[in-house]
């Protein structure tokens, strides 16, 4: 990938990517939950990837702190650790949330008022491998393996209808997991795929062509070196 920073950006360009390839199937009332500015960080906003939505919101939490709610007309004041308030229970026909639970301590609890809020759907984006961010009043608390966002939904009387993760070698790993109330509606209409079966393989894999080269550069170096050591 040309001029993506490996480290923080590399995994949100994929699973923008992924996005893009369901989104368009969903209709309905959307909610990006504590989407902060809605942006997907390369120059656009979510809003953009659903275009059969009837309706799109988003929910913040923290009036004035960073990525707060900032009272705007289609945004939704929640916070994921409280009680849900009644008039958002199933409100939305997905909801949809994008790193945003490392960041929260009362995981299960902001994960259940995720669901709740979705008469069907739910799209969430999470860190299975990421260096630590965080800032003051903002930490970073937990990493996500396929097993737990399996059970996450289970408890949660949803199934997992899709689920990926990408492999880029030297870059942040994303668990895309998206799961439903009603499987069967969507059997037809979502993409193939193979459960995740060994998350993070690829962490710290350097592939065999690129180690030959790595191997031929430090031989030559030591060429280079023994030659030089006649002349000493």
């Amino acid at each position: 990938m040309v001029n993506v920073d490996r480290k923080f950006r590399l995994a949100r360009h994929w699973s923008n990517k992924e996005l893009r390839k369901i989104a368009n199937i969903f209709k309905g009332a959307i909610v990006n939950v504590s989407g902060g500015d809605d942006i997907d960080k390369e120059g656009n906003c979510y809003v953009s990837y659903f275009t059969n939505a009837s309706s799109y919101m988003i929910t913040n939490w923290n009036p004035g702190s960073f990525r707060g709610f900032q009272d705007r007309p289609n945004e939704v004041l929640l916070d994921l650790t409280g009680s849900l308030p009644d008039d958002l229970h199933q409100r939305f026909d997905v909801a949809f949330n994008h790193t945003t639970l490392e960041h929260i301590f009362e995981v299960q609890t902001a994960f259940s008022n995720l669901c709740a809020i979705s008469k069907d759907v739910v799209i969430v984006v999470v860190p299975f491998s990421q260096v630590q961010h965080e800032n003051e009043g903002y930490m970073d608390y937990w990493r996500f393996t396929p097993t737990c966002m399996r059970k996450l939904f289970e408890d949660n009387k949803m199934t997992v209808i899709y689920e990926s993760m990408n492999t880029d070698m030297n870059a942040a790993i994303y668990l895309f997991f998206v799961a439903s109330r009603h499987p069967e509606k969507w059997q037809s209409l979502m993409p193939d795929y193979e459960p995740i079966s060994c998350a993070g393989q690829g962490i710290g894999f350097v592939p065999e062509t690129k180690w030959n080269v790595i191997k031929n550069k430090l031989a030559a170096g030591a060429s280079i070196r023994r030659i030089l050591n006649k002349f000493r």
